[in-house]
């Protein structure tokens, strides 16, 4: 596992402790960390602050997106594939999918590149989180 999915659990173990989803991202460009996000819609009462979108909103403007990698430890939901579609980010790698099928198909139809690792302790850490707290993670998802 590379330095940079190891943050992106970091931050999911962040949001985690904090109270919130365990879902952490990172963004990279030149084989660098730019920014880092946590899942935070618990922790500051924001529906659309996904890890991802955290991410990226600490990204602030970097202009172009383009050579640019978003490492996120669940697979993206519809909204946060559609960030990732507008800003022309064109690589996705997934710390797992099988809690979470996301958005995989809509990231590839639009010419993402979506590399799925399922990392053990990614599929772990969201098996346990649902099985806790089921309603907040229903909550999350949009189907409550």
């Amino acid at each position: 596992m590379d330095e940079f999915m190891k943050e992106a659990i970091h931050q999911a173990q962040k949001s985690l402790s904090e109270g919130g989803i365990p879902i952490g991202s990172v963004l990279v460009k030149d084989g660098k960390m730019i920014a880092k996000g946590h899942n935070k819609r618990v922790q500051e009462k924001n529906p659309i602050l996904h890890g991802e979108m955290d991410c990226l909103n600490n990204a602030g403007r970097v202009g172009s997106y383009k050579g640019t990698t978003i490492y996120s430890t669940l697979m993206p939901c519809f909204m946060c594939a559609g960030t990732i579609v507008q800003f022309h980010i064109k690589k996705v790698i997934v710390g797992e999918s099988k809690t979470f099928t996301g958005a995989k198909e809509f990231m590839e139809s639009h010419g993402v590149e979506v590399i799925d690792v399922n990392l053990p302790e990614c599929i772990h850490m969201m098996r346990d989180f649902i099985e806790k707290n089921p309603e907040l993670w229903n909550e999350d998802i949009g189907e409550l």
